[in-house]
């Protein structure tokens, strides 16, 4: 459930201006230059109640990226070979040719009722696809043309998503029970074919049982064949549907924050950091450096800054050049007017740095690629959080 975000979020390009600004050029490759906190000529000449306009321009907002289809089911239909009759001869091995015959003939319903239950399931799961992604293409288009945070019709759609997203999850969970009962076949089907290749070695046999035997055991032999085949595609499907779904987990997560401050981002970081992984065959590079620049600078000089979409857009960046990036997240605070207004500038922003984290980790961040620490600064004028690229 998303409870509902309150208070006012300003969407003007002046107040972004004021609360967030960018070094570009600090995303790749350049972590060095001129300590983005440091104060202007032209900053000085502004009134105080101004917004700034030494802030960079910021980045453009990343187009909303598509949410990852299905990943396409196998198709095969699945139908035993039958089992060819035969007429008791009277033997000791004749006899057991029947017991042979019989337990091939459960075996090979048991085959049809799973491939019944297997041909189920991936309709079902198609069709609990089409309404999830239904459901998020909806609230995506209304986040694309702007909406209030936390509206409740967006909320009511988003757990409608989440519902769905849940359908399809516990579908997995009835193929993977479904990918035991075939397991419990394959070894049936092992067990056959080894008795129908001993049965030959015994005595008391006549030409007739060899030949049902012969048949037998092909018989046997082919559904081996079949069933490893359908323990395969089954274990394939519960493999990439299983991926897919945690996927889309990471997207709704996303998807969630969007729907309290009223923006749309996109993937969630960790999904547009794998993506680029597979395309980037380049050398990781190494950043660090005394005087390295932020990718981001977020000022706290009023009341709920909306820092989130510009947030969005210098991280998602960063993780498109350096998918396996990690950063730092330092909150800073002004260490003018003596010392009880440091202490308590600087529990201030920790608090506030702490919200920064967990937008985060929302946009699909891992915390074990962010690194939080604290400082203070002359040249902050207010509380602050820089976010670098180590």
């Amino acid at each position: 459930m998303i409870s509902k975000r309150f208070g006012f979020v300003a969407i003007g390009t002046a107040l972004v201006l004021s609360a967030c600004s960018f070094a570009e050029e600090a995303l790749w490759p350049s972590l060095t230059g001129e300590d983005p906190t440091a104060p202007t000529r032209a900053a000085a000449a502004q009134p105080a109640a101004a917004p700034s306009q030494t802030a960079a321009a910021p980045l453009p907002a990343a187009p909303p990226t598509m949410p990852v289809r299905q990943p396409p089911l196998g198709n095969t239909n699945f139908q035993p070979p039958g089992v060819t009759p035969g007429a008791p001869t009277g033997t000791d091995v004749g006899k057991k040719v029947v017991s042979l015959r019989q337990g091939l003939g459960k075996l090979q319903n048991s085959i049809v009722e799973h491939n019944t239950l297997l041909q189920q399931l991936r309709a079902k799961m198609v069709q609990d696809s089409q309404r999830y992604h239904g459901t998020v293409a909806a609230i995506n288009a209304r986040l694309q043309v702007g909406t209030t945070p936390g509206n409740p019709i967006l909320v009511q759609q988003f757990n409608g998503a989440q519902t769905e997203l849940d359908r399809l999850n516990a579908d997995i969970g009835e193929m993977n029970r479904l990918a035991n009962a075939v397991a419990s076949d394959s070894t049936m089907s092992n067990f056959l074919s080894e008795s129908a290749r001993a049965s030959f070695r015994l005595s008391g046999a006549i030409d007739e049982d060899h030949r049902q035997l012969a048949i037998l055991e092909d018989e046997v032999n082919r559904t081996v064949v079949l069933i490893d085949r359908l323990l395969k595609e089954v274990a394939d499907d519960v493999r990439r549907q299983t991926s897919y779904v945690a996927t889309e987990r990471g997207n709704l997560n996303l998807l969630s924050a969007g729907v309290k401050t009223g923006e749309i981002y996109g993937a969630s970081l960790i999904n547009r950091a794998m993506i680029a992984a597979a395309g980037d065959s380049r050398p990781t590079a190494t950043a660090g450096g005394a005087g390295r620049r932020p990718l981001i600078v977020i000022r706290f000089d009023r009341p709920d800054v909306p820092y989130q979409q510009a947030l969005y857009n210098a991280i998602s960046r960063a993780l498109e050049r350096r998918p396996n990036a990690q950063f730092d997240l330092v909150a800073v605070a002004p260490s003018g007017g003596g010392t009880a207004r440091v202490a308590l500038n600087s529990s201030k922003v920790r608090r506030l740095a702490e919200g920064v984290l967990r937008s985060l980790v929302e946009m699909g961040l891992p915390p074990s690629r962010i690194s939080v620490s604290s400082q203070t600064s002359e040249a902050a004028k207010s509380n602050e959080a820089h976010v670098y690229l180590r």
